[in-house]
């Protein structure tokens, strides 16, 4: 057995990172950096749970559905309470938006900060029970003033997220993050509990040979779709591509950056206005993905450029490798005769 290796001298724990980066920040007040540090125990939280998930009886549903109609595993009971209360624990958030909550989330009047944030605590939860890997996504915006918070407060579109991310709870547990500044990966090393960069600057390639989609719901795709997934099994169209489909929009995603290609969740008979939401998924991972030089689209506009009307909106996406993007979208505009 080998013996467990001291950490490097010189490694960078994710929050002497991101106060590094608020130094550079003329008038910076360390209030994003606290709210980093709230996001980051939630994570190292529901990491432990999930690796004990199992043994401590959290597998399972709890018995309820939440407002998109799914059922509740119990570990999006706790993940959902992690977030909710470190977030208004750190006196940095004046109002909240959860995917397992029909309406925002208010801080009280005398714990209130100058963010708004979006999350979805558990991302890819119909997956706990057999051991796949799982995650949890957020963005974060700016209120742009001191006055009571309301639900349009957290109607703002993409171009407002000052900071994005998610977590992976795979093989290991990953926090990948954005400020605006690059894309940065942190590992969280279990023997001292803390996130350590390991991924500084991640770049997704220009174009990759792996396309992640539901082939399940082929039969509902519009014809632009089939098409496009047709082509990338036709050796006559060019190089095929490799399939691959966790099912996690979190481990699908972070294997897209890694590799490069494309994700697809696109609209369908059943779902015209899409499925995957808006401002808790959608957003943030577009915000990580194009900070790291990739597209995200929704096959007319940027995710970013959409201006949300409800807090659970729903959108088609396409997501991933530049190049990769810019062909979906040109397919979708040319059976649609859009310009």
């Amino acid at each position: 057995m080998t013996s467990h290796q001291p950490l490097d001298a010189d490694s960078i724990t994710l929050i002497s990172f991101f106060l590094e980066h608020q130094k550079k920040i003329p008038n910076a007040t360390g209030e994003l950096t606290q709210l980093l540090t709230s996001i980051q125990t939630a994570a190292k939280t529901i990491s432990s749970a999930v690796r004990r998930a199992g043994i401590i009886k959290l597998f399972g549903t709890s018995g309820t559905t939440n407002v998109q109609g799914e059922e509740v595993k119990k570990l999006d009971v706790l993940a959902n309470e992690l977030f909710i209360n470190l977030l208004k624990s750190s006196y940095t958030v004046s109002i909240m938006v959860s995917e397992e909550n029909e309406t925002v989330i208010e801080v009280d009047k005398e714990r209130q900060g100058k963010y708004m944030v979006a999350f979805d605590p558990l991302d890819g939860s119909s997956n706990i029970d057999c051991l796949v890997s799982i995650g949890s996504i957020f963005a974060i915006f700016k209120k742009p003033d001191n006055s009571v918070p309301t639900v349009k407060d957290a109607l703002m579109s993409g171009r407002n997220v000052v900071a994005a991310g998610y977590v992976l709870y795979g093989s290991a547990t990953m926090m990948v993050i954005s400020t605006g500044d690059g894309v940065h990966g942190f590992m969280l090393d279990p023997t001292i509990g803390e996130f350590i960069l390991t991924e500084h600057n991640l770049k997704i390639p220009k174009r990759g040979n792996i396309y992640s989609i539901n082939e399940g719901y082929t039969h509902q795709w519009d014809e632009a779709i089939k098409e496009y997934v047709q082509n990338k099994k036709d050796p006559s169209k060019g190089k095929t591509y490799n399939a691959r489909y966790v099912g996690s929009m979190v481990a699908d995603i972070h294997r897209t950056i890694k590799y490069g290609g494309i994700f697809l969740y696109p609209a369908t008979t059943a779902s015209p206005k899409g499925k995957l939401r808006l401002l808790y998924e959608c957003v943030p991972m577009a915000y990580i993905v194009s900070n790291a030089g990739g597209s995200a689209s929704n096959g007319k506009i940027p995710i970013l450029d959409i201006q949300p009307t409800n807090i659970h909106e729903r959108t088609p996406i396409f997501l991933g490798s530049i190049e990769d993007v810019e062909e979906i979208v040109d397919i979708i505009k040319k059976q649609c005769n859009c310009s």
